[in-house]
């Protein structure tokens, strides 16, 4: 199936912003993954852009910095032809006391099609999505969820195995804070997957089993027969107080080198949403080995993942208000 063509059916997925992974089935996802596929081809081609999304506006409200996940969804929305507009939230309004639901407002009046929010605070993403009348994309919200990073690890891990279910993926690190351990442990075991967590005691969150995953304090324990290691930044921007006795002594615990992997299935592949602190969650030397590092593969399904959220949600959006139109005309008529 071809994702421009104009007879992809919305109706598989019947939602109207993409605020997290929890609360889809595996349908829905596997969904989301397919129209990403076929994007990949398009995005490899020397003439990328598309019009998908002429006249059309997106607007990037990032109130946390990230370079990678703005720049992904800026690039994706440029390539289907949308206009975009990326807020500088240090300079906005917002820094100089608007609340969250004042400034939904003032967007709501401008008439986007989608907004795409990064927030620090959890929650804070569903919260404004129910104040505007655009689709919403979380680009990522506290410690809560992080729904396109899940998704186009997904992806890379379908293209290079040509599965997940059955698989068994170790997320190491910095659990705690990690709203991309949650999104994909929510994607990762609906799709038939087995996960395991791997922290020290200090990272690892209270009674995680109840999500069906594994939990290990050993990093060497945790890797046996895994086939996808997936690491995590240290997240020290949401941490108070100390959660590691040091750098060095995290690395030596659970940094990721060749010695430690060697525990893990021979042909074991490695990931890290980015960005890496290099001889802190990872070993350089592993982290820039093309045969085991997916790290460059995962940036590039990033863009096509949100190409694909973008088509589908301004699809449904439009479906949306032309049956609203529609039902408006048939009682003026009647």
């Amino acid at each position: 199936m071809c994702a421009q063509a104009a007879s992809l059916d919305t109706s598989r997925y019947p939602h109207r912003h993409l605020l997290g992974i929890s609360g889809l089935t595996a349908e829905e996802i596997t969904f989301l993954l397919d129209i990403s596929d076929s994007y990949v081809d398009i995005n490899r081609r020397d003439r990328k852009k598309l019009d998908l999304l002429e006249g059309r506006t997106v607007i990037n409200l990032f109130f946390e910095s990230s370079t990678r996940t703005r720049t992904s969804f800026e690039l994706a929305a440029k390539r289907l032809g949308a206009d975009v507009i990326n807020m500088s939230v240090s300079t906005s309004s917002i820094k100089k006391g608007e609340t969250l639901i004042d400034t939904a407002m003032t967007l709501n009046a401008m008439h986007p099609d989608v907004l795409v929010v990064r927030h620090s605070d959890s929650g804070a993403v569903s919260l404004l999505s129910e104040k505007v009348n655009c689709a919403v994309i979380n680009g990522g919200d506290g410690s809560h969820e992080h729904p396109t990073q899940a998704l186009l690890d997904a992806l890379t891990i379908r293209r290079r195995l040509g599965k997940i279910a059955g698989l068994t993926v170790a997320i190491c690190g910095d659990i705690l804070h990690s709203r991309v351990a949650r999104s994909n442990i929510h994607l990762l075991t609906a799709l038939g997957a087995r996960v395991r967590l791997i922290a020290p005691p200090t990272l690892m969150p209270g009674k995680i089993e109840r999500l069906g995953v594994e939990a290990f304090t050993d990093m060497r324990e945790g890797l046996k027969g895994v086939d996808i290691v997936m690491m995590l930044r240290l997240q020290t921007e949401r941490m108070q107080g100390s959660y590691v006795p040091s750098i060095r002594e995290y690395f030596r615990f659970f940094g990721l080198d060749r010695e430690k992997m060697s525990v893990a299935n021979p042909d074991a592949l490695v990931m890290h949403p980015g960005p890496m602190n290099r001889g802190v969650e990872i070993d350089s030397e592993l982290a820039d080995d093309i045969s085991r590092s997916l790290i460059r593969d995962q940036v590039e399904m990033g863009v096509a993942v949100r190409m694909a959220c973008l088509d589908l949600l301004t699809r449904s959006l439009r479906g949306a208000f032309e049956a609203e139109g529609a039902d408006a005309g048939g009682e003026v008529g009647g």
